[in-house]
């Protein structure tokens, strides 16, 4: 391009009047490879089937739950409930920071039932 006929007029009117950005849509494309592995991994982990394991006494689940928290140590809980399309959740990797009458305390200061527990392990 000739760079004596440049008209900062007609560059002007251009952005003015006849472009128009289209934002962040014209980004959509453009995802990181980390990003859509990440995406991915999550799908899979949202498809994964998780199996009922066995339904433990109370004895044994109190038994475990109290040495975990003497011990601070980590457990595995696998509670007595379903999703919404009826599969089993995945388990929850928590340690047990309390107890209150038939209920124990977890991450997030969250209450658990003992009675909603179908089986716990340690970690």
């Amino acid at each position: 391009m000739n760079n004596d006929h440049f008209d900062m007029d007609v560059v002007n009117n251009f952005f003015e009047h006849d472009y128009h950005d289209r934002g962040m849509v014209k980004w959509q494309g453009f995802y990181l490879s980390d990003h859509t592995a990440a995406l991915n991994k999550q799908e899979a982990k949202d498809q994964k089937v998780y199996h009922p394991k066995s339904q433990q006494s109370l004895e044994t689940i109190t038994t475990i739950l109290a040495e975990a928290y003497q011990r601070h140590r980590a457990v595995s809980l696998q509670l007595n409930e379903l999703d919404a399309n009826g599969n089993q959740l995945p388990d929850i990797q928590t340690h047990v920071y309390g107890y209150h009458s038939d209920k124990i305390i977890i991450d997030d200061e969250k209450a658990v039932s003992i009675d909603d527990i179908r089986h716990v392990e340690r970690i």
